[in-house]
């Protein structure tokens, strides 16, 4: 501690220096330092305490951590230093929700005022209170198919009227214009301001989003935050916030904190963007990127038009080339020439086979004339038919008087009976 050696001067104002602070007044101030000095003594009486909460803040630089542990019920909380000494000697999977106990002690720095503890001992306890609710929640959204891929609404390709839901004058709402606007000049905002932490961040959020919702203009709708420690950010893990997301019919963005930052908002929602200007890439496509592409496609769709093109042409003057092509008479020709000869190799089989069915014929003829009455006839013989047309085959069928009918070699003429004659043996 400094030691102050006050030196007044009899009729004027003794040195800040000089003056302690419980002893300072309007005509005899005390000096910042020497506050300081005041304080810092007071406090290194405390000596090393030993504390329960949670860790809300831990960032890591050039190997120290420095960062916040929150009280376990109320909203206290108080800022801590862990030199990389002491970090070597602690659980190495420390970190933001853990559930700890540390030992501490006190730390004023004079030159800055800055009051802070410094870490000697840090161990868990188990997961926060908070971070375990989460945890629980997080396992019923998914069985219930909140986080479920193929529940989520595609994004549309180039949204005509996005709606922003953000703080007011926040960094997150002119990063989301200026990197939407410098990848598509046009597009078109309808923003709703509303808290971003604290107890009205989920109904200012939820009022918000169930209007643009309820907006048939608002193709896509963003909730956007510029990160910070998961103490503020406890918000877009609220279950009715989350519910709310679920049900709306417009596709929803999250694009909460940075990208170490996970909210179960971006879970839920239909996208989850890194950061806000993460989002404003991720909905809004760029437009020299989309010319470019529409450029190459073009340049395709040419060249394989030319090449098609070409190669009908030289397909066709191959076809031209042909010999059949150049004389398409040769073709008829020999044509011509095979139906002659199969012609004529008809007509040689049909005359055979008629000569053949001839000479059949008239053998068939020869046989039938052969074994006809007619040729017993020709040789002089006689049929003699009663009225009737029974033949006579006995001379009693015909007794005298008897009329009958002759038939010879060259027709037929009638007879009458004489009645049976005697036959007259041969000599």
């Amino acid at each position: 501690m400094t030691t102050f050696q006050p030196a007044a001067i009899p009729g004027e104002a003794p040195p800040p220096d000089s003056v302690a602070p419980r002893d300072s007044k309007p005509d005899a101030p005390t000096s910042v330092a020497r506050l300081n000095d005041t304080i810092k003594g007071f406090v290194q009486n405390w000596g090393v305490v030993w504390i329960e909460g949670e860790i809300t803040q831990w960032n890591l630089r050039g190997g120290n951590v420095f960062g916040r542990i929150k009280d376990l019920v109320t909203d206290s909380a108080i800022s801590f230093r862990l030199w990389s000494s002491t970090r070597d000697r602690i659980p190495n999977d420390l970190k933001v929700g853990d559930h700890i106990i540390a030992c501490v002690k006190a730390d004023y720095f004079v030159k800055t005022g800055d009051f802070t503890f410094t870490i000697s001992a840090m161990r868990h306890v188990g997961l926060g209170d908070q971070l375990e609710k989460l945890e629980r929640l997080r396992a019923q959204l998914r069985s219930e198919g909140l986080f479920d891929p193929a529940r989520k609404k595609p994004i549309p390709f180039l949204p005509h009227l996005i709606g922003l839901i953000t703080g007011e004058n926040s960094d997150a709402e002119k990063d989301v214009h200026r990197n939407a606007e410098l990848r598509w000049p046009q597009v078109r905002f309808r923003t709703k301001h509303a808290a971003v932490q604290g107890d009205r961040c989920v109904p200012e959020t939820i009022a918000a989003l169930k209007a643009m919702d309820a907006d048939p203009d608002v193709d896509v709708i963003v909730i956007a935050r510029g990160g910070g420690d998961p103490q503020s950010l406890l918000g877009f893990s609220d279950e009715r916030l989350l519910r709310a997301v679920a049900a709306a019919s417009t596709p929803v963005v999250s694009a909460i904190g940075h990208e170490n930052d996970h909210p179960l908002l971006d879970d839920v929602a239909d996208l989850r963007a890194s950061t806000p200007t993460d989002a404003a890439k991720r909905i809004v496509p760029d437009v020299a990127e989309q010319r470019s592409l529409v450029g190459q496609l073009r340049a395709r769709l040419t060249s394989r038009l030319t090449h098609r093109v070409n190669h009908d042409i030289a397909q066709l003057e191959q076809l031209r080339s042909r010999p059949v092509l150049r004389a398409p008479e040769t073709l008829l020709t020999t044509r011509s020439h095979e139906v002659y000869v199969l012609a004529g190799r008809g007509r040689e089989r049909i005359d055979r086979a008629l000569d053949v069915a001839h000479r059949q014929t008239a053998e068939l003829r020869a046989t039938l004339r052969a074994l006809s009455p007619a040729s017993t006839l020709a040789r002089g013989y006689a049929i003699a038919h009663l009225a009737d047309g029974v033949i006579v085959r006995d001379a009693a069928q015909a007794p005298s008087g008897t009329p009958v009918v002759v038939t010879v070699g060259e027709g037929s003429f009638a007879a009458r009976s004489d009645g049976p004659i005697d036959e007259v043996s041969p000599t």
